[in-house]
């Protein structure tokens, strides 16, 4: 367990976001027990750089009793996990997205590692040592003894104009004299202009997460289609359709979760947003807790306001668009920070850390294998700190589709996630269970078992360094 120090001068709201945010993600149980490991802040001045904490053991030292935490270290929390140099930046590109050139991580290249997660290991690390023979718990990462999460996520873009996306692909394979591959391609969708590859597709992927016993959470598009919002590739089928509600309601009876994929009027459109939401509700079979921003579309802070505002209660659009990496330097949940109004904004975050179409459409890596190659490295840091790997699969990725050979590295890449023993669930399932474990605090006297107080602290497990089961009761 930990105990903080009151810190002198009191935190800012920006390094309260910290502290919570590397406590929460390090497992400590906080109390205000005597009984408990210290945490004390020291030092002022300028925040560090990525390199310079690193090389610093993250700023955490270990004595007898008391863990040591540099206060700068919190400034440096707070502009990448919050994304402040992303929210005070006013470049944008064409899609009015904030440039990975904005990014604190990126701009170090260090966008590969979950770094807030690696300074939280060394927080617990710390903890664990100064602790010796007092008595000492852990919050269990997941449920069921796992030791790490995933979250396959689907983003339901192509439905109904599907032979127009083909040809554009077939073009784009022939301008990059990828010749081979652009015929397979144009066999695969003449022969599939009778039927209905993106359903076929759909349900494939079912079948196989099924098999697996995976959860996943699909996001639609509920806007109405127009020319313009077809060209732009925004809004391109009504989810009313009977194609998209086939698609919906196929995810909805097999136990899976369905967002909304805000379209580009959303934005930063709280109304839109309510609209949208509506909407889905109807064809869903009811309403959603989780967003997804079409193309990534979004202005960190502000939109997630008017997510909160519209009633969402968990947005998953961190994430790069060109390669893939942590984004806000996690493999977690966490609080949204809106640096305009120096608050927590009151909806959580489910970054993906992965998508299939950073590779193939922006980097122009065509061979699904590498694709796979990368999620699974991408997964295994992810593990290393006991965390969560979301990530986003295209449901309209099929050979007819210009894609030969993506729905057989599907099935690798489940394979090779569930290899590990993950605790599988959807994203609406992890953001809650990941709010109960943020909430729990506990206590304890020299002899009895700890006590927890939150609600639905019945559900958690508190373990001791070696993670062995620690007796706990709940308030």
């Amino acid at each position: 367990m930990l105990r903080l120090t009151t810190p002198v001068p009191p935190l800012s709201a920006a390094e309260q976001f910290a502290l919570d945010a590397l406590v929460d993600q390090s497992r400590l149980l906080p109390t205000d027990s005597g009984d408990a490991v210290e945490l004390r802040l020291v030092g002022s001045g300028a925040a560090p750089t990525i390199a310079g904490a690193r090389g610093q053991h993250w700023c955490v030292a270990a004595r007898d009793g008391v863990v040591e935490l540099e206060r700068p270290l919190l400034s440096l929390v707070a502009d990448v996990a919050g994304a402040v140099q992303e929210q005070k930046s006013d470049a944008q590109d064409r899609y009015g997205r904030v440039p990975p050139t904005e990014n604190a991580l990126a701009r170090a290249n260090s966008e590969r590692e979950p770094v807030v997660g690696q300074m939280a290991v060394a927080l617990r690390q710390a903890a664990i040592a100064a602790a010796g023979r007092r008595r000492f718990a852990l919050l269990a990462p997941w449920p069921h003894g796992k030791r790490w999460a995933i979250a396959v996520t689907h983003d339901l873009d192509v439905v109904s104009l599907w032979p127009a996306y083909s040809m554009l692909r077939i073009a784009q394979l022939a301008q990059n004299m990828d010749l081979k591959r652009a015929a397979n391609v144009a066999t695969s969708m003449f022969g599939a202009l009778t039927g209905d590859p993106v359903w076929h597709a759909a349900h494939q992927l079912l079948a196989v997460e099924k098999g697996a016993g995976v959860r996943s959470t699909w996001f639609a598009i509920a806007g109405t289609p127009t020319w313009s919002t077809i060209r732009d590739g925004d809004i391109t089928y009504a989810p009313e359709s009977p194609r998209v509600r086939r698609i919906l309601e196929a995810a909805r009876n097999s136990g899976h979760e369905i967002g909304l994929h805000g379209s580009f009027a959303s934005f930063v459109n709280q109304d839109v947003f309510v609209e949208q939401r509506a909407r889905l509700a109807t064809v869903a079979g009811g309403i959603s807790h989780g967003v997804r921003q079409h193309f990534l579309r979004m202005r960190p802070g502000r939109t997630h306001a008017a997510m909160a505002q519209a009633g969402f209660t968990y947005d998953s659009t961190y994430g790069f668009s060109e390669r893939n990496g942590f984004r806000l330097g996690v493999a977690d949940v966490i609080p949204i920070w809106s640096e305009r109004d120096g608050r927590v904004v009151p909806i959580d975050e489910a970054p993906f850390v992965w998508m299939d179409r950073a590779l193939s459409k922006y980097q122009h890596i065509e061979d699904p294998s590498v694709w796979i190659d990368d999620a699974l490295t991408i997964a295994r840091a992810c593990r290393d700190v006991d965390g969560l790997w979301t990530g986003i699969w295209h449901p309209n990725l099929v050979p007819a589709l210009g894609f030969p050979g993506a729905p057989a590295a599907f099935e690798r890449l489940l394979h090779g996630l569930l290899e590990h023993s993950p605790w599988s669930a959807t994203l609406g399932d992890i953001v809650e269970w990941r709010r109960t474990r943020r909430a729990v605090r506990g206590s304890a006297h020299e002899s009895g078992p700890v006590k927890l107080s939150a609600g639905g602290a019945s559900a958690l497990v508190l373990e001791n360094a070696s993670g062995a089961r620690v007796e706990h009761v709940t308030a």
